[in-house]
Formats: structure tokens, C-alpha cells, sequence
């Protein structure tokens, strides 16, 4: 418990948090609460905004391949829920903090960043 309420209290409490209305705010958190938010639920989708070519060479397992640069104005047929929890990452965080601000834009409720692959220390699959 004391788990559920720390990853939390960091997702509201942390720079960049907002209120998740529409405004172009998001959350971010570090990869650790990201780790945890993975093992602990299972109603979330894992985005990673990088290129299919460096999807393609490693992503954390269950990850859907949205690049940044694709996300604008129009609706986003592989995320039908504008309240489900959505995990965004990217290489360094650049990019993921980029479409994290464009998703809460499109009314996305639920955008949580969490920084890049790079520094990731859970599992990576190419599958």
C-alpha cells in the first residue's frame, strides 16, 4: 500500500504535473514509479515516441510505436480512450516530454512521462 500511495502522491506532487484538462499538462515521474505503476496495474498503455527504425532495435515489452512527429491535431486511432492511463516514453526524454504536451492537448486526461530508453533498467525486447 504504502507503494501505491508513494507512485501517487509522485505523480501529482512532482514538476510538471498538471491537471490533465485538456490544457497541454502532464505528469512526469521518474522511471522507478514508472516501473512500479507496470508491475502494480494493468490498465495502461506503454507509448514509446521514437522512429520505427529505433522502436524497431529495442522497446520496453508490450510498447506501442507512435513517433512524435506523427502526433498533431487529429485523433489517434491506437489511443481510442482520452482517460487511459498512457506511459510515454522515448531515447532521452525529449521527445516524450514534446508528445506527452500534444496528447494532453488533444484532451488526453491520463499522460504520464517518463524520460528515455536510455536510461531505462527494466526489461527491452525487440519482438
Amino acid at each position: 500500500m504504502k507503494k501505491i500511495f508513494g507512485v501517487l502522491f509522485s505523480m501529482f506532487m512532482l514538476a510538471g504535473c498538471g491537471s490533465g484538462s485538456g490544457d497541454g499538462t502532464f505528469k512526469q515521474i521518474s522511471q522507478d514509479d514508472a516501473a512500479s505503476i507496470m508491475e502494480s496495474e494493468d490498465n495502461y498503455i506503454i507509448l514509446d515516441v521514437r522512429r520505427p527504425d529505433e522502436f524497431s532495435t529495442g522497446h520496453i515489452p508490450h510498447a506501442i510505436n507512435i513517433p512524435n512527429e506523427t502526433i498533431g491535431s487529429e485523433e489517434i486511432p491506437q489511443l481510442p480512450e482520452k482517460d487511459q492511463l498512457i506511459l510515454v516514453y522515448c531515447r532521452s526524454g525529449n521527445r516524450s516530454r514534446q508528445a506527452a504536451a500534444k496528447l494532453a492537448a488533444l484532451g488526453y486526461t491520463n499522460i504520464v512521462e517518463f524520460g528515455g530508453i536510455n536510461t531505462w533498467t527494466g526489461d527491452i525486447t525487440t519482438d
